[in-house]
Protein backbone atom coordinates (compact mmCIF):
# COMPACT_ATOMS: atom_id res chain seq x y z
CA UNK A 1 0.00 0.00 0.00
CA UNK A 2 1.30 3.40 -0.89
CA UNK A 3 0.25 6.61 1.06
CA UNK A 4 -0.18 9.70 -0.78
CA UNK A 5 -1.23 13.04 0.63
CA UNK A 6 -3.77 15.04 -0.66
CA UNK A 7 -1.35 17.86 -0.96
CA UNK A 8 0.46 16.12 -3.69
CA UNK A 9 -2.93 15.67 -5.70
CA UNK A 10 -3.90 19.35 -5.27
CA UNK A 11 -0.16 20.74 -6.50
CA UNK A 12 -0.57 18.25 -9.40
CA UNK A 13 -3.80 19.51 -10.79
CA UNK A 14 -2.86 22.95 -10.29
CA UNK A 15 0.41 22.71 -12.25
CA UNK A 16 -1.46 20.48 -14.84
CA UNK A 17 -4.11 23.14 -15.71
CA UNK A 18 -2.12 26.28 -15.94
CA UNK A 19 -0.46 24.60 -18.09
CA UNK A 20 -3.38 23.03 -20.41
CA UNK A 21 -4.28 26.79 -20.45
CA UNK A 22 -0.34 27.84 -21.16
CA UNK A 23 1.14 25.50 -23.23
CA UNK A 24 -0.48 24.08 -26.80
CA UNK A 25 0.64 20.49 -26.88
CA UNK A 26 3.26 20.12 -29.44
CA UNK A 27 0.90 17.37 -31.56
CA UNK A 28 -1.65 19.77 -32.02
CA UNK A 29 1.13 21.96 -33.18
CA UNK A 30 2.68 19.84 -35.38
CA UNK A 31 -0.66 19.12 -37.36
CA UNK A 32 -2.02 22.64 -37.23
CA UNK A 33 1.48 23.70 -39.31
CA UNK A 34 0.81 20.70 -41.80
CA UNK A 35 -2.63 21.88 -41.77
CA UNK A 36 -1.37 25.02 -42.42
CA UNK A 37 1.08 23.91 -45.11
CA UNK A 38 -1.70 21.92 -46.82
CA UNK A 39 -4.27 24.47 -46.98
CA UNK A 40 -5.73 26.12 -50.42
CA UNK A 41 -7.77 29.19 -48.72
CA UNK A 42 -5.51 32.13 -48.38
CA UNK A 43 -7.66 33.26 -45.83
CA UNK A 44 -7.52 30.11 -44.12
CA UNK A 45 -3.69 29.93 -44.20
CA UNK A 46 -3.69 33.19 -42.72
CA UNK A 47 -6.07 32.04 -39.71
CA UNK A 48 -3.73 29.45 -39.30
CA UNK A 49 -0.72 31.46 -38.57
CA UNK A 50 -2.07 33.49 -36.75
CA UNK A 51 -3.35 30.97 -34.35
CA UNK A 52 0.48 29.50 -34.21
CA UNK A 53 1.53 32.82 -33.21
CA UNK A 54 -1.01 33.04 -30.66
CA UNK A 55 -0.30 29.06 -29.28
CA UNK A 56 3.76 30.59 -29.21
CA UNK A 57 3.46 33.71 -27.35
CA UNK A 58 1.07 32.01 -24.85
CA UNK A 59 3.54 29.29 -24.04
CA UNK A 60 6.40 31.27 -24.08
CA UNK A 61 4.85 34.28 -21.31
CA UNK A 62 2.51 32.01 -19.65
CA UNK A 63 -0.31 33.60 -21.00
CA UNK A 64 -3.91 32.04 -21.43
CA UNK A 65 -4.09 31.22 -24.99
CA UNK A 66 -7.93 31.61 -24.96
CA UNK A 67 -10.23 34.22 -22.88
CA UNK A 68 -12.59 31.17 -22.18
CA UNK A 69 -10.23 29.45 -19.65
CA UNK A 70 -12.68 26.48 -19.35
CA UNK A 71 -15.13 24.46 -17.35
CA UNK A 72 -12.22 21.99 -15.42
CA UNK A 73 -13.01 18.25 -16.18
CA UNK A 74 -10.56 16.19 -14.37
CA UNK A 75 -10.05 12.22 -15.24
CA UNK A 76 -8.53 10.46 -12.62
CA UNK A 77 -7.27 6.76 -12.41
CA UNK A 78 -6.30 5.73 -9.11
CA UNK A 79 -4.48 2.97 -8.70
CA UNK A 80 -6.05 0.00 -5.92
CA UNK A 81 -2.56 0.34 -3.96
CA UNK A 82 -2.99 3.94 -2.93
CA UNK A 83 -4.29 5.03 0.19
CA UNK A 84 -4.82 9.15 -0.06
CA UNK A 85 -4.37 10.64 3.08
CA UNK A 86 -4.45 13.81 4.64
CA UNK A 87 -8.41 14.54 3.81
CA UNK A 88 -10.89 13.94 0.83
CA UNK A 89 -9.32 13.58 -3.12
CA UNK A 90 -12.32 14.99 -4.41
CA UNK A 91 -12.11 18.07 -2.14
CA UNK A 92 -7.81 18.07 -3.51
CA UNK A 93 -8.47 17.93 -6.77
CA UNK A 94 -10.97 21.48 -6.16
CA UNK A 95 -8.66 22.69 -4.35
CA UNK A 96 -6.03 22.14 -6.80
CA UNK A 97 -8.10 24.27 -9.66
CA UNK A 98 -8.82 26.93 -7.30
CA UNK A 99 -5.26 27.21 -7.25
CA UNK A 100 -4.43 27.50 -10.41
CA UNK A 101 -7.92 29.76 -11.24
CA UNK A 102 -7.12 31.99 -8.65
CA UNK A 103 -3.38 32.15 -8.24
CA UNK A 104 -2.84 32.01 -12.34
CA UNK A 105 -5.50 35.02 -13.15
CA UNK A 106 -7.61 32.73 -15.37
CA UNK A 107 -10.97 33.42 -15.86
CA UNK A 108 -13.59 31.96 -13.47
CA UNK A 109 -16.49 30.86 -15.77
CA UNK A 110 -18.37 28.59 -13.13
CA UNK A 111 -22.03 29.39 -11.80
CA UNK A 112 -23.35 27.04 -8.70
CA UNK A 113 -26.60 26.82 -9.61
CA UNK A 114 -27.16 26.60 -13.58
CA UNK A 115 -31.03 27.78 -13.88
CA UNK A 116 -32.22 30.17 -11.96
CA UNK A 117 -29.42 32.79 -9.58
CA UNK A 118 -26.59 31.46 -11.95
CA UNK A 119 -24.08 33.37 -9.46
CA UNK A 120 -20.44 32.64 -10.38
CA UNK A 121 -18.67 30.32 -7.58
CA UNK A 122 -15.38 32.99 -8.05
CA UNK A 123 -12.78 30.05 -8.35
CA UNK A 124 -14.08 28.21 -11.05
CA UNK A 125 -14.79 24.94 -8.97
CA UNK A 126 -16.65 22.86 -8.52
CA UNK A 127 -15.12 20.81 -11.21
CA UNK A 128 -16.19 17.87 -13.05
CA UNK A 129 -13.98 14.50 -11.88
CA UNK A 130 -14.47 10.83 -13.58
CA UNK A 131 -12.31 8.42 -11.47
CA UNK A 132 -11.77 5.17 -12.52
CA UNK A 133 -10.05 2.62 -9.97
CA UNK A 134 -7.34 0.15 -11.33
CA UNK A 135 -4.42 -1.82 -10.37
CA UNK A 136 -1.71 -0.88 -8.78
CA UNK A 137 0.02 2.15 -6.85
CA UNK A 138 0.03 5.11 -8.96
CA UNK A 139 -2.32 8.04 -9.33
CA UNK A 140 -2.80 9.42 -13.61
CA UNK A 141 -4.38 12.82 -13.84
CA UNK A 142 -5.60 14.10 -16.45
CA UNK A 143 -6.84 17.74 -17.08
CA UNK A 144 -8.87 19.56 -19.46
CA UNK A 145 -9.85 23.20 -19.36
CA UNK A 146 -13.27 22.63 -21.66
CA UNK A 147 -14.40 25.96 -23.49
CA UNK A 148 -17.57 26.39 -23.81
CA UNK A 149 -17.85 27.71 -26.99
CA UNK A 150 -17.38 24.15 -28.38
CA UNK A 151 -19.21 22.51 -25.83
CA UNK A 152 -22.36 24.32 -26.86
CA UNK A 153 -22.27 22.91 -30.18
CA UNK A 154 -21.36 19.09 -28.96
CA UNK A 155 -24.40 16.73 -29.38
CA UNK A 156 -25.73 12.90 -28.49
CA UNK A 157 -28.04 10.69 -29.85
CA UNK A 158 -29.63 7.41 -29.06
CA UNK A 159 -29.47 5.60 -32.79
CA UNK A 160 -30.80 2.36 -33.34
CA UNK A 161 -28.61 -0.30 -34.69
CA UNK A 162 -29.86 -0.64 -38.02
CA UNK A 163 -28.38 3.09 -38.35
CA UNK A 164 -25.10 1.06 -37.79
CA UNK A 165 -22.08 3.21 -39.51
CA UNK A 166 -23.37 5.08 -42.18
CA UNK A 167 -25.97 6.60 -39.49
CA UNK A 168 -23.00 7.60 -37.19
CA UNK A 169 -21.10 9.21 -39.64
CA UNK A 170 -24.42 11.41 -40.98
CA UNK A 171 -24.89 12.16 -37.41
CA UNK A 172 -21.20 13.15 -36.45
CA UNK A 173 -21.13 15.36 -39.81
CA UNK A 174 -24.68 16.64 -38.97
CA UNK A 175 -23.44 17.91 -35.50
CA UNK A 176 -20.11 19.50 -37.09
CA UNK A 177 -21.94 21.50 -39.78
CA UNK A 178 -24.69 22.81 -37.53
CA UNK A 179 -22.05 24.30 -35.33
CA UNK A 180 -20.32 26.04 -38.49
CA UNK A 181 -18.11 28.91 -37.28
CA UNK A 182 -19.16 28.53 -33.49
CA UNK A 183 -16.71 26.16 -32.02
CA UNK A 184 -13.78 28.03 -33.66
CA UNK A 185 -12.36 26.04 -36.18
CA UNK A 186 -9.98 23.70 -36.77
CA UNK A 187 -11.38 21.27 -34.57
CA UNK A 188 -10.63 18.27 -32.92
CA UNK A 189 -13.79 16.25 -32.56
CA UNK A 190 -14.06 13.20 -30.01
CA UNK A 191 -16.82 10.56 -30.93
CA UNK A 192 -18.21 8.46 -27.99
CA UNK A 193 -20.07 5.12 -29.82
CA UNK A 194 -21.53 2.30 -27.11
CA UNK A 195 -22.11 1.91 -24.08
CA UNK A 196 -25.25 3.70 -22.67
CA UNK A 197 -26.64 7.43 -22.63
CA UNK A 198 -23.99 8.64 -20.34
CA UNK A 199 -20.99 7.04 -21.16
CA UNK A 200 -20.86 7.72 -24.90
CA UNK A 201 -20.87 11.54 -23.76
CA UNK A 202 -17.97 10.79 -21.33
CA UNK A 203 -16.04 8.26 -24.37
CA UNK A 204 -16.27 11.30 -26.98
CA UNK A 205 -14.92 14.24 -24.33
CA UNK A 206 -11.84 11.46 -23.00
CA UNK A 207 -11.63 11.47 -26.78
CA UNK A 208 -10.86 14.90 -27.28
CA UNK A 209 -7.58 14.54 -24.96
CA UNK A 210 -5.77 11.79 -27.32
CA UNK A 211 -2.76 12.31 -29.04
CA UNK A 212 -3.42 13.52 -32.57
CA UNK A 213 -1.11 10.81 -33.78
CA UNK A 214 -3.21 8.09 -32.38
CA UNK A 215 -5.58 6.51 -34.44
CA UNK A 216 -8.17 3.88 -33.04
CA UNK A 217 -6.12 0.07 -32.71
CA UNK A 218 -8.88 -1.50 -34.38
CA UNK A 219 -8.30 -0.86 -38.31
CA UNK A 220 -12.58 -0.76 -39.07
CA UNK A 221 -12.79 2.39 -36.18
CA UNK A 222 -9.35 3.79 -37.48
CA UNK A 223 -11.22 3.88 -41.13
CA UNK A 224 -14.17 5.17 -39.60
CA UNK A 225 -11.91 7.99 -38.32
CA UNK A 226 -10.31 9.34 -41.45
CA UNK A 227 -13.61 8.75 -43.19
CA UNK A 228 -14.90 11.12 -40.70
CA UNK A 229 -12.20 13.67 -40.82
CA UNK A 230 -12.54 13.69 -44.67
CA UNK A 231 -15.81 14.58 -44.73
CA UNK A 232 -15.86 17.13 -41.93
CA UNK A 233 -12.67 18.64 -44.01
CA UNK A 234 -15.42 18.27 -47.08
CA UNK A 235 -17.70 20.74 -45.54
CA UNK A 236 -15.68 23.36 -46.19
CA UNK A 237 -15.90 25.66 -43.08
CA UNK A 238 -12.63 26.17 -42.65
CA UNK A 239 -10.20 27.93 -40.43
CA UNK A 240 -12.55 30.04 -37.81
CA UNK A 241 -15.61 29.50 -40.22
CA UNK A 242 -13.66 31.60 -43.05
CA UNK A 243 -13.80 28.65 -45.77
CA UNK A 244 -11.40 26.09 -46.19
CA UNK A 245 -10.26 22.23 -46.51
CA UNK A 246 -8.83 22.42 -41.89
CA UNK A 247 -12.36 21.82 -40.24
CA UNK A 248 -11.26 19.41 -37.92
CA UNK A 249 -7.63 18.40 -37.10
CA UNK A 250 -8.60 15.15 -35.55
CA UNK A 251 -11.32 13.15 -34.99
CA UNK A 252 -10.70 10.28 -32.56
CA UNK A 253 -13.46 7.50 -31.69
CA UNK A 254 -13.86 5.53 -28.13
CA UNK A 255 -16.39 2.53 -28.21
CA UNK A 256 -17.35 0.73 -25.40
CA UNK A 257 -19.61 -2.72 -25.46
CA UNK A 258 -23.50 -1.72 -25.44
CA UNK A 259 -27.05 -3.04 -25.62
CA UNK A 260 -28.16 -5.60 -27.99
CA UNK A 261 -30.99 -3.05 -29.06
CA UNK A 262 -29.34 0.25 -29.08
CA UNK A 263 -26.32 2.58 -30.83
CA UNK A 264 -25.43 5.18 -28.30
CA UNK A 265 -23.71 8.10 -30.13
CA UNK A 266 -22.33 11.34 -28.95
CA UNK A 267 -19.74 14.00 -30.67
CA UNK A 268 -17.73 16.38 -28.39
CA UNK A 269 -16.68 19.12 -30.20
CA UNK A 270 -13.16 20.97 -29.16
CA UNK A 271 -11.85 23.94 -30.28
CA UNK A 272 -8.07 24.18 -31.82
CA UNK A 273 -6.51 24.84 -28.38
CA UNK A 274 -7.50 21.57 -26.91
CA UNK A 275 -6.30 22.62 -23.55
CA UNK A 276 -5.05 19.82 -21.60
CA UNK A 277 -2.77 18.13 -19.92
CA UNK A 278 -1.44 14.83 -17.83
CA UNK A 279 0.87 13.48 -15.21
CA UNK A 280 0.91 10.08 -13.15
CA UNK A 281 2.50 11.00 -9.67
Amino acid sequence: MREMDVSQITQAVAELFLEANYVIGKDVMDKLMESREKEASPLGKMVLDQILENNRIGAEESLAVCQDTGMSVVFITLGQDVHITGGSLEDAINAGVRKAYTEGYLRKSIVAEPLFDRKNTGDNTPCVIHTRVVPGDKVHIMAIAKGFGSENMSQSKMLTVSDGVEGVKRFVLKVVEEAGPNPCPPLVVGVGIGGSFELAAIMAKRATSLPLTRSHKDPRYAQLEKELEEGINKLGIGPAGYGGETTVLKAHVISAPTHIAGLPVAVNICCHAARHAEKTI
